[in-house]
């Protein structure tokens, strides 16, 4: 976050991609170390 308490571009996108089942980002937040092959089926 910058000094005017605005998130930058790279904390927006982090943050997208830990909220999105398809990203690696969303599994690595949630202790995984990739996406699983199944992983449309937990979604």
């Amino acid at each position: 976050m910058n000094d005017k308490g605005q998130h930058s571009k790279e904390d927006l996108d982090n943050h997208a991609n830990q909220l999105n089942p398809n990203n690696d980002a969303y599994w690595n937040s949630r202790g995984e170390d990739e996406r699983p092959d199944d992983w449309e089926k937990d979604a």
